[in-house]
């Protein structure tokens, strides 16, 4: 059972500002959370205004949600589909070539179930060069996806993902290697 009057953030820093992350709400509103089709360039820009590391080439589609760009970096050739949602409480490095599809959710952040104060956990996610995680994937806190992979559409990535695989499915797991032929 859950008792949230004893919430806990535990050692949890937000890592900028009330005004840094103030300033950037009201960026990520005009910018990022609307249907308008910002140029990406200038989206990658704004990005790297509020320190975020964003490599040349990058795609950012409209209504893509990075919570805090500080704790984010995108290598070269990028692209990220609208309304992909990046919760980056820990550090989030997606390497270059690398495709986050439409809706899919990285997520750096849970809680401890078993502990009074529903203390947050947070941990890091890596999608190494050359991965596509696919429409409505998750990627959990503390997951690194293996260069050459893929989450397929609507899997839960809830464990590290080899290099060279497909996964799919709820927890996801390995259904082919991508070096093997199509069927």
């Amino acid at each position: 059972m859950i008792d949230l009057s004893g919430y806990s953030t535990g050692d949890f820093r937000r890592g900028a500002s009330p005004l840094k992350e103030g300033a950037w709400w009201m960026v990520r509103a005009l910018f990022f959370l609307t249907p308008l089709p910002w140029p990406s360039g200038l989206r990658a820009a704004l990005l790297r205004l509020f320190g975020a590391e964003v490599g040349r080439g990058v795609v950012i589609r409209a209504g893509v949600n990075i919570t805090f760009p500080w704790r984010f970096r995108a290598g070269d050739h990028v692209w990220i589909g609208e309304e992909a949602l990046i919760l980056s409480l820990a550090r989030v490095s997606i390497e270059s070539n690398c495709c986050i599809s439409q809706r899919a959710f990285l997520c750096t952040g849970s809680h401890d179930f078993a502990s009074p104060a529903f203390t947050l956990d947070t941990r890091p996610i890596t999608i190494r060069e050359g991965s596509w995680v696919a429409a409505c994937a998750f990627i959990a806190p503390g997951v690194s996806v293996g260069p050459a992979s893929m989450v397929a559409a609507g899997s839960f990535a809830l464990a590290d993902v080899p290099p060279g695989v497909i996964v799919r499915g709820n927890p996801a797991v390995v259904v082919k290697r991508t070096d093997q032929p199509a069927k």
